[in-house]
């Protein structure tokens, strides 16, 4: 298997957030350049050293990075576009510049380039009983009887591959009712929104944080057949705009969200107040290390769990409103 080099620029300030947040959606190995160390190295080392190589002096002015591997294949990509959600949100939390540029480099492939390079590997895939994912170049499967949801690679998360996405859609399949209206948190691609309303939903609210979320789920909508009566699209951030909670409202039958565990510990205050009595909350992006917290704060927030499904690392949950 081939890996993707990928640098992140940021400051000794910004380490720890960051490597934070990409351990929640799934990453832990990093490799960690920062001056600062190399600076602490030489006030406090011991020792007789008569030589240090070049290379190893050149930390005195190196910019800080962490930088991290990801596999070359369609579950890369997507686990990429997960942690470029990541880097984003943090570079919009960081008012004062304390985590610094926040930029990425690739080594071996241009980030422009990076859902095309991933071509080869985005074939169909089934999901649930009822769905079949495809990337616009690749042709229904012969025989096919499954409702088709076409989504392509692109800057937000969401085309299937991932587990935390198939998770959502299986137990959002299992549970939702013709009719429902859902509102969707976190909604990257919009894969989540668009399959909702091919499984029955007749309306769906989508929120995110990035324009660019927005834009796309805006046209994989379009690209899906569906009208633009049939999606209410909000940039924001409900954990922290009071406004933008108020304009969604009340009344929701389904509230999904995949995202990870942080966030929807964040969100879970205000999960009950966007729902109906009885109405159902289905999560995802639950790693294993941080299941047993995000299900007890959920329960707490006035919910009952319902199930579980788990993939590999990654757990989804279905809930009912007390």
């Amino acid at each position: 298997m081939d890996w993707a080099e990928i640098n992140i620029y940021t400051t000794t300030e910004g380490i720890e957030p960051l490597t934070a947040a990409l351990t929640g959606i799934g990453i832990t190995g990093f490799v960690i350049k920062d001056a600062k160390d190399f600076e602490d190295f030489l006030a406090n080392k011991t020792g007789n050293w008569d030589y240090i190589d070049d290379d190893l002096m050149g930390l005195k002015n190196c910019e800080t990075a962490v930088t991290v591997y990801i596999q070359k294949d369609a579950a890369g990509a997507e686990l990429w576009n997960a942690a470029k959600r990541e880097i984003d949100a943090l570079k919009a939390a960081d008012t004062e510049g304390r985590f610094g540029r926040l930029v990425c480099e690739m080594k071996d492939i241009r980030d422009e380039d990076w859902a095309n390079n991933w071509k080869q590997y985005f074939k169909p895939i089934e999901i649930g009983e009822k769905l079949l994912i495809k990337p616009s170049w690749e042709p229904v499967p012969e025989g096919n009887t499954r409702r088709i949801l076409e989504i392509d690679p692109a800057s937000s998360f969401g085309t299937g591959q991932h587990n935390t996405t198939r998770l959502c859609l299986e137990l959002i399949e299992k549970h939702i009712k013709e009719g429902d209206s859902v509102l969707d948190l976190g909604c990257g691609s919009g894969i989540l929104s668009v399959g909702a309303v091919l499984l029955g939903a007749v309306h769906v609210h989508a929120v995110d944080i990035t324009d660019d979320s927005i834009r796309i789920t805006r046209e994989n909508f379009r690209k899906n057949g569906f009208g633009a009566e049939r999606l209410t699209a909000f940039i924001g951030d409900i954990t922290a705009d009071e406004w933008l909670r108020d304009r969604l409202g009340t009344g929701f039958d389904l509230v999904c969200a995949n995202i990870v565990a942080d966030v929807l510990i964040a969100m879970s205050p205000y999960f009950a107040d966007f729902l109906k009595d009885k109405g159902r909350l289905i999560i995802s992006g639950i790693i294993d290390d941080r299941l047993d917290e995000v299900l007890e704060t959920v329960s707490k927030a006035g919910f009952e769990l319902k199930e579980q499904e788990r993939s590999d690392d990654w757990n989804a949950a279905y809930f009912v409103k007390k």
